[in-house]
């Protein structure tokens, strides 16, 4: 019998919850990601953490004992900056972590009359008054851009409120749509697939989020794994409508499946 990974030539792996949970690698993460690329089957990281910039996420893996070049890990605040390019939208409230900034470059932070509102995770920053202010700016005609949908995540202390829930608040009071820019907007998955000089045909992504990595990633024509791990709950795979093309109890046994 085939198996339902036949025919993918690379990988699209998220980071945490799969590779790593509370700053410390899943056992047998990186020797499975050392085991595809030895049969020839590259990777690269796709990240909705908005939270800290993408050279904090280069620093973590190494002291965790994985290290990534920077160009290899695609995130949602590297893929808002290429779309706030490409619209003309310079001045933006960024709802991000100060620390954030610099994976937007040529984006100004605007906080009086900004062409958009950027929606990330600011964590205890996030507050009321803040909220109010991004919601009076989409009032007077600002864009509404999300880094992410996801509602939730594993943190030491349990599962917590994520930005998709921030940003469901500002359109239902607005009236205004978010564009969403992270997983799984097709549109962000073609810069990893295009770094690693593969179709999405040929691809399959792998994470622990049903949503935004198994049906971000079937959605654009890609095959769909997930893992057992990180904010895995039995009872949103038992809701969905999202099928994965494979369930492991983590990244350690993909090999198996290659």
């Amino acid at each position: 019998m085939s198996s339902p990974l036949s025919g993918v030539r690379a990988l699209l792996v998220d980071l945490e919850g799969t590779v790593y949970q509370n700053r410390q690698l899943i056992p047998g993460a990186v020797e499975a990601l050392a085991a595809a690329d030895a049969r020839g089957i590259p990777h690269c990281f796709v990240t909705n953490t908005t939270s800290r910039p993408r050279s904090a996420v280069v620093r973590e893996l190494a002291a965790m004992g994985l290290s990534v070049e920077a160009e290899k890990i695609f995130t949602a605040p590297r893929a808002a900056a290429e779309h706030l390019r490409r619209r003309g939208l310079p001045r933006c409230d960024l709802l991000v972590p100060p620390a954030v900034l610099e994976d937007f470059p040529g984006v100004i932070p605007e906080e009086d009359a900004p062409d958009a509102v950027v929606v990330g995770d600011m964590g205890e920053g996030l507050s009321i008054s803040r909220l109010n202010r991004a919601f009076r700016h989409l009032l007077a005609g600002a864009e509404l851009v999300t880094l992410a949908r996801n509602r939730y995540w594993r943190s030491p202390d349990g599962l917590v409120l994520d930005v998709g829930a921030f940003t469901a608040a500002l359109e239902y009071a607005s009236g205004r749509t978010a564009t969403l820019v992270g997983k799984p907007a097709p549109e962000f998955f073609e810069a990893p697939l295009a770094f690693l000089g593969v179709r999405a045909s040929e691809t399959a992504v792998v994470g622990d989020d049903l949503e935004s990595d198994v049906g971000g990633g079937q959605a654009v024509g890609m095959k769909g794994v997930l893992v057992r791990t990180g904010k895995f709950r039995p009872e949103d795979l038992e809701r969905s409508a999202i099928r994965p093309d494979a369930a492991l109890d983590s990244l350690a046994r993909l090999p198996a499946l290659l």
